[in-house]
């Protein structure tokens, strides 16, 4: 028998992907925590489950710091009961040079992107475990994470890269407790990540914002970016019934951008 998930948490709920994943699973019937370091955000997203009578919360959470870590599934569990799902989706970026890198680049970026995936997937597990139902754990990556050059900044992909390796180790180790993992790596996709990027290269390049789409949207076979509604149904696929053997997995959302 397939235990039917209801009650997800979601970091970096508060826009973007985060937001869109939100309220995708809201409208499949999900009870929905929006966690954001911004709570001003996350209430937002959570307005827009609620007007559409939805149920869920917003949370305040800073993914670097794990007391806010806990407090995030303590209160998912204090509100539906149970975490069934966790959706590590928060991340952060900035666009430079390899060689323009810091330190604090490093720091806050890792920080951001590996530790708050490791700390949070860490959290929700041990309360999965003491549930005894199951589960599912979805880390949000990048196609930079398995060699796309295009990307913000080598820091990032580092970052992303170590969210892919965590995912396939964590899910060998989970496996015994049915808890899945997997990870999804969007390509090029529209969010005001993006835009600021695009913005900067324009910049950069005394080109315009336009020229720059244009030459993303180049390299795509499909010859389109994602909507954020592009990696929110793979989310919800993932969170399904149809996906309980499906784990160690990291899809690539880009329309065809790279072969693996």
């Amino acid at each position: 028998m397939v235990k039917i998930y209801k009650n997800v948490c979601i970091t970096g709920a508060g826009n973007g992907i985060g937001r869109a994943i939100a309220i995708a699973m809201s409208n499949q019937g999900y009870n929905v925590a929006c966690a954001d370091i911004d709570l001003k955000l996350a209430k937002d997203t959570l307005d827009l489950i609620l007007n559409k009578q939805g149920s869920g919360i917003a949370l305040e959470t800073d993914v670097t710091n794990t007391f806010d870590i806990k407090n995030m599934i303590n209160k998912t569990v204090e509100e539906f009961g149970s975490i069934d799902i966790l959706v590590n989706n928060a991340g952060v970026t900035r666009t430079s040079k390899i060689m323009d890198l810091t330190e604090k680049d490093w720091d806050w970026i890792h920080n951001v992107n590996a530790k708050g995936t490791f700390f949070s997937l860490q959290a929700a597990a041990s309360q999965m475990i003491k549930q005894n139902q199951g589960g599912r754990i979805i880390n949000m990556a990048s196609v930079g994470g398995k060699g796309f050059v295009d990307v913000s900044n080598a820091i990032y992909a580092a970052s992303k890269g170590a969210v892919i390796s965590l995912t396939k180790t964590a899910a060998q180790e989970l496996a015994k407790y049915e808890i899945t993992v997997n990870a999804i790596c969007p390509g090029i996709t529209h969010t005001n990540i993006l835009s600021s990027i695009v913005k900067k290269r324009a910049l950069e390049q005394n080109k315009s914002e336009e020229e720059i789409m244009k030459h993303y949207v180049r390299d795509i076979p499909l010859q389109r970016p994602n909507e954020p509604e592009d990696i929110a149904e793979m989310v919800v696929f993932l969170s399904s019934k149809g996906a309980r053997n499906i784990s160690g997995q990291s899809y690539n959302i880009d329309g065809g951008l790279i072969p693996s």
